[in-house]
């Protein structure tokens, strides 16, 4: 059997998840059109805007996908076939799962943001970390998310790096003051069409050129330096799979859907569109690159932004291949403005002030930029890191929250309560093992650590969270 057949299946795989498993956590959930959404009564003009649901699917995508579906597979694909089973997996049992749960919680609490959701359903002790840790990531995600954008348009045009920053600085402002139809609204749809057509011209292209799909993969892990998968890829593969990111930016989205039905399409259908894009990715690195020796040495020439321009010019010829690579930098772009922007929301949710004013608005984003300028004089590599691990421990605190969430309302929890705990034993495993950023802690004793921390969290989970807390809303 041609190897390209691993690669339809996959694709097979992912789209059956959103037909199937989908329309299985929406029902467990219990979507309910009767119930009227906050676009529709809290419509201000600015954040809480109806808009139409296919424009609104496109923004979702490119809101959630940065940089992390890209960059995240091309690095996990060192693993070998490792990465693909975790994308498909992940994605369709994890990542979506998060995602349409922090975007429906939101709905169902008048579009709040990730730390009241977290709150209401593990308490003010988490809520309070979650406030201080949301704004720290999405801090983290719109520098990533400015720098590595930066240095693809470097490459491309050779112009300083440091020109294309400030260019992005300045269209990040204006995308996080602006009402959400004016800039992310109009422009949005027409870059999620590039997105699209890059990642369908980029697969096609491996057809038409007759490479041989995955020619060195084996069913073992083909790490060129010999990192271990568990917990590594997990955090590697992070916004192709499960991403705790996505919980800040489904909430904006949130606030413009008119019906709760379309939180299956918009939240779960989204992530199955990154992961489509994560699978083309890890695919074309594995393929393009006979062996993850290969991949290691384009990845130490340039990184990953090596690894787009080599690949995208060479299948798509000079003027595809830039077209392509701009799709890709869309990803960070439209990524980067909008987690500054859930960056304010938070902040002024805190704070219980009002954003309708852009006074208000500009009194917040100003001093978010002004950190945000300092943090892009750091090595990229260390934010990176840091990124990494706090995003899957993001994650792991969302799906907590949307398994108490069905716990008490004596729904299936395990649909999100059992990737909650791998997720635990994954970000508890990489916080002690890591020299770098953890504890440097053996590896071995690190893993068990991890499961210990996983068994830990399930059974507190099950004796404590079936207990309501006090203040939170009813949806009732």
């Amino acid at each position: 059997m041609p190897n390209y057949v691993y690669f339809l299946i996959s694709v097979v795989a992912l789209l059956g998840g959103y037909f199937i498993y989908g329309k299985i956590v929406s029902k467990i959930f219990g979507a309910d059109d009767n119930r009227p959404t906050p676009a529709i009564t809290m419509a201000d003009g600015v954040d809480y805007v109806p808009m139409n649901p296919v424009k609104i699917w496109l923004i979702q995508l490119l809101n959630i996908a940065g940089i992390g579906p890209i960059f995240g597979p091309i690095l996990g694909a060192l693993y070998g076939p490792a990465a693909l089973f975790w994308i498909v997996i992940g994605s369709i049992f994890a990542g979506a799962v998060h995602d349409y749960f922090s975007g429906m919680l939101s709905i169902r609490y008048k579009g709040t943001n990730v730390p009241n959701i977290v709150g209401y359903n593990l308490g003010n002790v988490f809520k309070r970390i979650m406030q201080l840790f949301a704004v720290i990531l999405l801090l983290l995600v719109g520098v990533v998310f400015m720098t590595s954008p930066a240095m693809l348009l470097k490459n491309l045009t050779n112009v300083d790096m440091n020109i294309w920053l400030v260019i992005i600085f300045a269209y990040y402002l204006l995308a996080t003051i602006l009402p959400i139809d004016k800039i992310i609204g109009r422009l949005y749809p027409i870059f999620g069409a590039v997105l699209l057509i890059m990642a369908v011209g980029m697969t096609t292209m491996l057809f038409i050129k007759g490479y041989d799909f995955y020619p060195a993969a084996e069913m073992a892990n083909q790490h060129p330096k010999g990192l271990p998968i568990f917990p590594l890829i997990f955090v590697t593969i992070a916004c192709g799979a499960l991403s705790g990111f996505h919980a800040t930016q489904s909430p904006l989205m949130s606030r413009c859907l008119t019906k709760e039905s379309l939180g299956h399409p918009v939240f779960y259908g989204a992530m199955i569109g990154e992961g489509l894009i994560a699978l083309i990715w890890a695919t074309v690195a594995m393929t393009f690159y006979p062996t993850p020796d290969a991949l290691q040495a384009a990845l130490g020439a340039g990184g990953p932004a090596n690894v787009v321009n080599e690949s995208a010019i060479a299948l798509m010829g000079t003027v595809g291949g830039i077209l392509a690579v701009l799709g890709v930098i869309v990803l960070p772009i439209t990524s980067g403005d909008t987690a500054f922007r859930a960056a304010r929301l938070t902040i002024a949710e805190v704070f219980n002030f009002s954003q309708t004013p852009s006074k208000n608005r500009l009194s917040i984003a100003i001093p978010l930029f002004i950190i945000g300028a300092v943090l892009t004089q750091i090595d990229f590599n260390v934010i990176w890191r840091y990124f990494g691990w706090s995003n899957q421990t993001l994650a792991c605190i969302m799906l907590w929250a949307g398994a108490a969430y069905l716990y008490r309302k004596g729904r299936l929890h395990w649909i999100a309560s059992i990737p909650a705990t791998y997720m635990t034993a994954v970000v508890v495993t990489y916080i002690f093992m890591d020299k770098n950023l953890g504890f440097g802690v053996d590896y071995t004793i690190s893993t068990y650590i991890g499961i210990a921390s996983a068994i830990v969290a399930i059974g507190s989970f099950l004796a404590f969270a079936k207990k309501p807390i006090a203040d939170a809303p009813t949806d009732d």
